[in-house]
């Protein structure tokens, strides 16, 4: 007949084998969450004809000198790298190293040239655009002049009041890919290394601009940055495939940004909920499915 403390026994042994697995699946959803917000955002955008005007407009013939550039690069670079890698890697990786190693020299270049000068100004609008139609009007307000009465959120911006930058344009980016190009000549692991190490530093700019509508100090965008590290790697690597993809990099770039702010808009939210009541033991401890760490909101300036 077993004893009445068994039970007790058994109850202990899978409270620990729950809380053993608890951070693990924790890290997964967070990283599930977060690269989900790229996709999130080209359905987001598909689904939003008035925001179609600002890639017709300005990235479609970008999109258009891309798809030269990568024209020239797959004609002249691709066959000799292709032969060089087939030596260590043999013919199956090579093809995809060699790929991924074009898409990105091709990357240097657009963004080198471009994307830095003519793009950023459409990102913030999209952006922008997002969060008013989320209902985070506020936020953009004091940034930049609104016409209220517009029929989209796209007509009712008007000329930002302050510098306004979706992320800033960033040598050390341009950099970063050189360096880590060469990755792509390790076997099998190289080019997912590559993929990873830049896309962290995509994720952690993608909030650029909402820091700047919070003002606030470099100081206080280290610690958010800190906070997301985990998130801002895996929303990054996702958007950092989707750039690679050559002719549609553009229009991924303006889709990614419709998911960046989707996601302040879910931070948001969440901030807005919690707002005036004290910070929970559930709070304190992360719980499966939730977002590590709590974002708390100090106020929009």
């Amino acid at each position: 007949m077993p004893s009445e403390s068994e039970p007790n026994r058994c109850s202990s042994l899978l409270a620990t084998v729950a809380r053993a697995f608890q951070q693990p699946l924790n890290y997964v959803a967070r990283a599930l969450r977060a690269a989900g917000y790229p996709l999130q955002g080209i359905w987001y955008y598909l689904r939003h004809p008035a925001y179609y005007p600002l890639f017709a407009g300005r990235l479609l013939p970008l999109s258009i000198i891309s798809f030269l550039v990568y024209v020239i690069l797959f004609t002249f670079a691709f066959l000799p790298q292709l032969a060089f890698l087939a030596i260590f890697h043999g013919w199956a990786s090579a093809w995809f190293n060699a790929t991924v190693l074009v898409l990105g020299e091709g990357l240097v270049i657009i963004q080198g040239l471009f994307e830095g000068f003519f793009v950023d100004e459409c990102r913030v609008d999209v952006f922008d655009a997002t969060l008013i139609d989320k209902g985070f009007i506020h936020l953009i307000e004091p940034q930049r002049i609104l016409f209220l009465e517009a029929p989209t959120s796209i007509k009712m911006l008007g000329k930002p009041t302050s510098r306004a930058e979706y992320q800033p344009w960033s040598l050390v980016q341009i950099i970063e890919l050189i360096v880590f190009l060469p990755l792509n000549l390790v076997p099998y692991v190289g080019t997912p290394a590559f993929i990873m190490i830049t896309g962290a530093r995509v994720g952690k700019l993608s909030h650029y601009r909402w820091f700047k509508l919070r003002g606030l100090d470099k100081k206080e965008m280290k610690k958010e940055l800190s906070l997301r590290s985990w998130e801002y790697l895996w929303f990054g690597t996702v958007a950092m495939i989707l750039e690679l993809i050559p002719i549609l990099s553009f229009f991924f770039l303006m889709t990614t940004t419709t998911g960046s702010a989707l996601w302040v808009a879910d931070l948001e939210e969440r901030s807005r909920i919690r707002v005036g009541r004290p910070i929970a033991a559930e709070d304190q401890a992360p719980v499966f499915g939730s977002e590590e760490p709590v974002y708390h909101d100090e106020g929009v300036v």
